[in-house]
């Protein structure tokens, strides 16, 4: 049986999509500060590229995501891995995590490990979760 086609729908998520996307780096960025960070973000992504799955197949979402979703999961693995390592390297216990200060002339800009991690986190999420998504929308 065919799925039947709304072209509203697929306006609206092709629209949404990127507006779902947009809210994740939001939340990933704000989230050192206020609740949020890489697990939330990473659901919102998740959400997305299940939205845009559900419309417009699973194949099409799977051609969205900036890798294949297995190597968006390993690849947050190894950042959310590496941002421990500087902490053991100043002799701190591993996810120690550290800050610095980068002076830009007038403002400085403010750096931690901490956003490593939360960028790993919310590339593992959203790569292991949406590899289930698509997986589980193709078997149908």
């Amino acid at each position: 049986m065919k799925p039947m086609r709304s072209v509203i729908l697929e306006q609206a998520i092709a629209a949404l999509y990127w507006l779902m996307l947009l809210a994740a780096l939001w939340v990933l960025l704000r989230g050192h500060n206020q609740p949020g960070g890489g697990f939330i973000g990473a659901m919102l992504a998740v959400a997305a590229s299940c939205a845009y799955a559900l419309v417009f197949g699973a194949e099409a979402a799977r051609r969205r995501l900036p890798l294949p979703p297995i190597t968006l999961a390993g690849l947050g693995l190894g950042l959310a891995t590496a941002s421990g390592l500087p902490g053991l390297l100043a002799g701190a216990p591993f996810l120690t995590h550290l800050w610095a200060e980068v002076p830009l002339g007038v403002a400085s800009l403010k750096l931690s490990t901490v956003m490593l991690f939360d960028l790993g986190v919310l590339l593992c999420v959203w790569g292991s979760l949406s590899a289930f998504c698509l997986r589980l929308l193709e078997a149908r």
